[in-house]
C-alpha cells in the first residue's frame, strides 16, 4: 500500500470538491505528484516539515509517500538545540520550513532547507509523476513523541498502518458537500495526520487554523461553516471560556466534535455537552504508535451516560468508549494475565493499524503482535474502556494504588476550582502521598484546608491530598498534556522550604 493511493482515490471520487485551501481534490493530487517528482530528484532519505498548518503539509505528506520517503513533521516550538538534534537524526533530508525557522536550522550538514513559499513555487515547474507511488517498505510517517526526558523516541508508522486505520474507520466519500473539518492541532501531532487523512478519504473540506487560538477557533467555525473538528482537553476548556464570554455565539454549523490526546476532566465535557446540545461529542482514545484512534465513546453514549440515573451507565462519560471493530484491546494484570472486568491493569492493543515500532529500536510488540500502551486502565462488563493515565503516574500509598484522575475529578467539581493536577510525592511513612496543585476560577479564593475536606468527604481519607498548592496556571506541553513529571519534581520540596 501507499498513502498516495488515498489522495488518488479522493480525486477520482470527489469530483471538484474543495480539499484544502484553494485546492480541489484533483488539484491536490496534481500538486502531490509534482512534489513527489521534485523530492525524488533530491539526495534525501526523509522529508521534514517545520511549520504551522498550511496546504504545504498535505502536499508534502502525500508527495513524500509517492516518492517513497518518510514524512517527518517536527515541533516548531522546540528550543533551537532540540530542533537541530531532531533534524540531525533525519539527515540527509529535505526540510520544508516556515520563514521564521530558516535561521534556526541553517548549517546542518545533510539538510536541504527550503521555505514553504519556495517549495510551493518550485512545484509549478515540475512534471508530475504518474500514479500514486510504488509500494514501499520505507516508513510513511515518523513522529517524534512528546517525552520530557532526553531526546524523544521516534514512532515509525508504515503505509499499511495508516491505510488500515483509514479503511477501518472512515466511509469513502461519506461526507456531504457542505461538510468541513477544522484542523487546529499541529501537523506534528498524530491527530493532525489522522485528521488530514480521514477528511480526505471522507471527501470533507479541510479548513486549517495555522495555530490554535480559542477566539480564532470559534470565529473560524462561524465564518467557515465548520461541521467537524477535533480538540485536546485544554483546547476545549479555552473554547468554553470564549463561549461563556460570547453567549450569542451558538456554533450552529458544528455537528461533530471529537476530543482526545489527554484525559478530559468530567466537568469540562459535561459543560460542553450542556453548552452545545446540538453537537455530537466523540471521545477518541489512541496513541501515536497505533496510528491514532483505537477506542471511541460516541455521541449516543455521551447523551445516554449524562441522562442516566444508573451509576454503571452514568460513569461511562468518564470512559473512552469501546474498541474499534478493527482492533483488539486487552487489559492485562501486572502479572501479565488478562484482567477480568473491573480489575485494573495495563492496556494492550493489537491490529493492522498498530505499529509499536521506534526508529533505531525496532518493534516493542510481543510475540503475539500485542503492543503495551503503558497506560493503566480497566474494562467494564459491557466492554467500555476506562483509562486511568500513564502507569508511572499512578500513586502508590502504603500499597494502595490511587488514580490521580479520580482525585482531580473531585477537585474540579468544586465551584472555585478551574484546573487541578494530582501527583504522588515521596513520603517516609507511606512511600508516596497525594499532593495537588489547583488553579482558582475567576474571582475565587481557595483555602487548601477546605479543599482537603471537600475531597475527604467524597473519597477515602487515603486519597485526600496531604498538600495542596494554589497557582495561577498548570504546566502543559504544546500538545495539551499535563507535565506531571515537572510537578512531581517541584512538589518534592516541602512547602516553605
Amino acid at each position: 500500500m501507499n498513502l498516495g493511493m488515498l489522495v488518488e482515490m479522493a480525486a477520482e471520487g470527489g469530483d471538484d470538491r474543495s480539499a484544502v485551501g484553494a485546492l480541489t481534490y484533483p488539484a491536490l493530487l496534481d500538486r502531490s505528484r509534482r512534489a513527489a517528482a521534485w523530492l525524488s530528484d533530491r539526495p534525501a532519505r526523509a522529508v521534514g516539515l517545520v511549520d504551522v498548518n498550511s496546504e504545504a503539509a498535505p502536499i508534502a505528506l502525500f508527495g513524500a509517500a509517492m516518492a517513497g520517503l518518510p514524512f517527518a513533521p517536527l515541533n516548531y516550538r522546540w528550543s533551537d538545540d532540540q530542533l537541530r538534534r531532531a533534524v540531525e537524526r533525519l539527515v540527509p533530508a529535505v526540510l520544508i520550513v516556515g520563514e521564521d525557522v530558516v535561521d534556526r536550522v541553517a548549517g546542518i550538514e545533510g539538510a536541504e532547507v527550503t521555505t514553504r513559499a519556495e517549495f510551493l513555487r518550485a512545484l509549478d515547474d515540475v512534471t508530475p509523476i504518474e500514479g500514486s507511488g510504488e509500494e514501499t517498505e520505507e516508513p510513511a510517517v515518523l513522529l517524534f513523541t512528546s517525552g520530557t526526558a532526553g531526546d524523544p523516541k521516534v514512532a515509525v508508522l508504515h503505509h499499511d498502518n495508516l491505510v488500515s486505520y483509514i479503511f477501518g474507520s472512515v466511509e469513502f466519500m461519506g461526507a456531504t458537500e457542505d461538510e468541513a473539518n477544522l484542523v487546529s492541532v499541529p501537523p506534528y501531532h498524530i491527530a493532525g495526520i489522522a485528521g488530514l487523512l480521514s477528511s480526505l478519504y471522507a471527501g470533507r473540506r479541510i479548513v486549517q487554523l495555522p495555530v490554535f487560538d480559542a477566539v480564532a477557533w470559534v470565529d473560524t467555525v462561524e465564518s467557515e461553516g465548520v461541521t467537524h473538528a477535533m480538540v485536546v482537553p485544554t483546547m476545549l476548556s479555552r473554547i468554553l471560556e470564549v463561549l461563556e464570554q460570547r453567549p450569542d455565539v451558538k456554533l450552529t454549523s458544528l455537528r461533530h466534535l471529537s476530543y482526545g490526546g489527554g484525559r478530559m476532566p468530567l466537568p469540562v465535557i459535561e459543560a460542553a455537552v450542556s453548552r452545545l446540545p446540538h453537537v455530537g461529542f466523540v471521545n477518541a482514545y489512541g496513541l501515536t504508535e497505533t496510528s491514532s484512534t483505537i477506542a471511541v465513546l460516541g455521541p449516543e453514549h455521551h447523551r445516554e451516560a449524562i441522562a442516566s440515573t444508573d451509576p454503571a451507565v452514568r460513569r461511562r462519560i468518564g470512559s473512552v468508549g469501546q474498541p474499534l471493530p478493527t482492533v483488539e484491546v486487552e487489559v492485562r494484570t501486572f502479572e501479565g494475565e488478562p484482567a477480568p472486568p473491573g480489575e485494573a491493569g495495563e492496556i494492550w492493543v493489537r491490529g493492522e493499524q498498530v505499529s509499536g515500532e521506534y526508529l533505531g529500536l525496532g518493534s516493542v510488540r510481543d510475540e503475539g503482535g500485542w503492543f503495551p500502551t503503558k497506560d493503566g486502565g480497566w474494562m467494564d462488563e459491557a466492554g467500555f474502556l476506562y483509562v486511568e493515565g500513564r502507569l508511572d503516574d499512578v500513586i502508590v500509598r502504603g500499597g494502595e494504588n490511587i488514580s490521580p484522575g479520580e482525585v482531580e475529578d473531585v477537585l474540579l467539581s468544586h465551584p472555585g476550582v478551574a484546573d487541578a493536577a494530582v501527583v504522588g510525592v515521596p513520603d517516609d511513612d507511606w512511600g508516596e502521598v497525594v499532593a495537588a496543585v489547583v488553579v482558582p476560577a475567576a474571582g475565587a479564593a481557595l483555602d487548601p484546608a477546605e479543599l482537603q475536606e471537600w475531597v475527604r468527604s467524597r473519597l477515602r481519607s487515603s486519597k485526600t491530598p496531604t498538600r495542596i498548592e494554589v497557582r495561577e496556571a498548570l504546566p502543559y506541553n504544546d500538545n495539551g498534556k499535563l507535565l506531571r513529571r515537572q510537578l512531581r519534581v517541584e512538589l518534592r520540596t516541602p512547602a516553605g522550604a
